[in-house]
């Protein structure tokens, strides 16, 4: 599926892909390259990318023709997907897709919104005061947008949805019944670029937020959109207040997250999931089905289906609660 809402400069051919980053390969010069993706939803037209063995299974499975990989993940890749090998496989794929997606660096304040009375959603919706609307702006029936409130370009609301006052919305695909409360930003770029000592290099996020039927989203919250994946929050998830979703997270259904959790990036939680205040979720991480976490808490492992952790790092909670006991009674 063609990316809703960032222009693809491609095709490009493999060759000349390659000499944006300066690397010779024997390829087949005159194979044409229309998209960069990830591992799972890549096609035999498309260029990918392995960097971590955390990724074997889904490497494995590539339907990519070509992937920019590590020496030593070229065995996991299919036989029908062609390995290029680099120094720094993020690097790499983060100048390649700034090529096919030059405006996804930057996230500049849209400059092309109009005032929502000079649009014709002036008599279709329920608005507040100072109220923006920018172009490629979808919003369904029985909507209410509150004052000072921006809707930037590249952005669909469905139906029933009621937007806050001083909230941002970009990139972003809203669905039915959604609750977005008061100063939320939704749909910026991630926190992703890689370090350097004269001038850190941003990645590009082509990637979009997807936010699933009857949501709330609460004050000061910010999600992030996605690199090359979407960020998406699942049906009837609740989002307390001052809670940063980070790019490419998969968060389930029939979730609830307290104020002030924070996630990195690349988590992916099932439904389900309960976690209280403060505690906080490392990037690439698999959390399972029906798992509550404690508040405070330091997720950095992994977490199967139908745990109760808490704790720094975070572990089951009996074991918790022992520990607990136990320094408590040393103190005494």
């Amino acid at each position: 599926m063609a990316n809703p809402f960032f222009q693809n400069h491609g095709p490009f051919k493999i060759d000349e892909i390659l000499k944006f980053i300066s690397i010779q390969s024997n390829v087949d010069s005159n194979y044409e390259i229309h998209d960069v993706k990830d591992l799972v939803t890549s096609t035999e037209k498309d260029l990918t990318f392995f960097h971590n063995k955390n990724y074997a299974k889904l490497a494995s499975k590539t339907k990519a023709s070509y992937c920019l990989t590590l020496n030593n993940l070229v065995s996991y890749l299919p036989s029908s997907c062609e390995p290029i090998v680099v120094e720094n496989v993020l690097l790499s794929i983060a100048e390649i897709t700034k090529r096919f997606y030059p405006s996804s660096v930057t996230d500049d304040f849209d400059n092309d919104v109009f005032e929502i009375e000079n649009t014709d959603y002036k008599k279709k919706i329920k608005f507040g005061k100072n109220v923006l609307i920018g172009k490629n702006v979808s919003i369904g029936k029985n909507c209410k947008i509150g004052h000072n409130s921006i809707i930037e370009r590249n952005v669909i609301i469905g139906d029933d949805c009621s937007i806050g006052s001083n909230v941002i919305l970009r990139n972003s695909f809203i669905k039915n019944n959604v609750s977005i409360l008061d100063g939320a930003i939704i749909g910026k770029k991630g926190f992703g670029f890689f370090p350097n000592k004269n001038n850190n290099i941003r990645y590009p996020h082509i990637g979009i937020v997807i936010i699933e039927d009857n949501c709330e989203i609460g004050c000061g919250a910010t999600i992030d959109r996605g690199s090359m994946s979407n960020t998406i929050i699942g049906k009837n998830t609740y989002i307390d207040n001052q809670v940063h979703i980070a790019h490419n997270n998969k968060i389930g259904n029939n979730c609830i997250i307290a104020g002030q959790v924070g996630f990195a990036g690349s988590s992916t939680l099932g439904d389900n999931i309960m976690i209280g205040g403060q505690a906080g979720i490392s990037g690439h991480l698999k959390i399972g089905n029906n798992v509550h976490i404690g508040g405070g808490s330091g997720v950095i492992n992994d977490i199967p289906d139908n745990s109760r952790i808490m704790g720094y790092p975070a572990t089951n909670l009996r074991n918790f609660l022992k520990g607990k006991k136990w320094y408590t009674k040393q103190q005494s």
